[in-house]
């Protein structure tokens, strides 16, 4: 059994037209919307939480984050329960490949969809086990002891040169015209602990708010909608997701 105190928040920012982020909590899709809730969860239950990033830059990063989403969501409550770690990664791989084909030929079908993309990063719970997800540079943190540690690697082109400030060019991304994705896959269930805060963000946030005081705002309860706030109070050039899960 495992319990969880969720908040999930998605905010346009101060200078983007439209919103490309999207979140989804288990049923809930959230764009310009906040939500919360408390879960407990046995080891034949399965939650997702995830954050998708659609690209800016591109056209309709919109619809690619939202069809990202909703397909997982489908797809994720289809898999047969019981699957070994391994079957499960495996299955989770298949699905990239289906949707970034998806994303790609829906591009090549009509020209409004073409070059479109997201990122994802994710939290699934699935047979008792806890996974994390990532494809792209929206990232997965870890909150503890009052240390803030970033779980994810950035899939960027500043992560590759190995240069601290970050650079809004991704190396992999679901659709976004690339022909192969890949996706980090960790069981992690072992490593989480009581008193744990998680959060999953896009870069609308980490590229307005510092992590010492990502860390700061964490360790005194801030939820999603305050870290939102955080971001938008500090510029808000892009649209800021995050999700905030603490282990109870």
């Amino acid at each position: 059994m495992i319990e969880l105190d969720i908040s999930a928040a998605s905010r346009i920012g101060c200078v983007r037209s439209q919103n490309e982020d999207m979140i989804l909590v288990n049923n809930q899709f959230l764009r310009e919307d906040s939500y919360k809730t408390n879960v407990v969860l046995g080891s034949e239950d399965r939650y997702l939480i995830a954050v998708a990033d659609g690209m800016g830059g591109h056209n309709r990063g919109d619809v690619a984050s939202s069809d990202t989403l909703k397909n997982l969501h489908y797809f994720f409550h289809d898999i047969p329960a019981t699957l070994s770690a391994g079957d499960f990664n495996e299955a989770i791989v298949g699905w990239l490949d289906s949707i970034n084909n998806y994303i790609v030929s829906k591009g090549r079908a009509d020209e409004q969809y073409k070059g479109m993309g997201t990122t994802l990063v994710g939290i699934s719970y699935y047979n008792g086990d806890i996974y994390s997800m990532n494809c792209g540079d929206s990232r997965l943190y870890r909150h503890r002891n009052g240390q803030l540690v970033q779980l994810t690697t950035d899939h960027s082109l500043s992560n590759m040169l190995g240069t601290e400030k970050h650079s809004s060019i991704i190396t992999n991304c679901i659709g976004g015209g690339c022909h192969s994705s890949y996706i980090d896959m960790v069981q992690m269930t072992h490593d989480v602990q009581k008193g744990d805060i998680y959060m999953l963000c896009s870069d609308g946030l980490t590229d307005m708010v510092s992590d010492p005081r990502l860390c700061e705002l964490l360790g005194n309860g801030a939820d999603a909608d305050a870290l939102c706030e955080a971001a938008i109070e500090a510029g808000g050039i892009d649209n800021v997701s995050c999700c905030v899960i603490r282990i109870k």
